[in-house]
């Protein structure tokens, strides 16, 4: 059974990288406080690490 990753958008993708928000989008983080979960994979772990600053996340 795979694990799951709970990452939360927690400040806005106004006025940040054309990069920055296309990660959010492939992760389908659109609002403030919209949660997704994602299995936890190298690519997500990566996505994550990218937009660190925006997010938090929980195992």
């Amino acid at each position: 059974m795979p694990n799951y990753l709970n990452i939360t958008l927690k400040k806005s993708h106004i006025g940040r990288p054309a990069a920055h928000r296309a990660v959010l989008n492939g992760m389908g983080l659109t609002k403030i406080n919209k949660t997704v979960s994602l299995v936890d994979t190298p690519e997500v772990r990566g996505m994550i690490r990218k937009v660190c600053h925006l997010v938090s996340v929980a195992e």
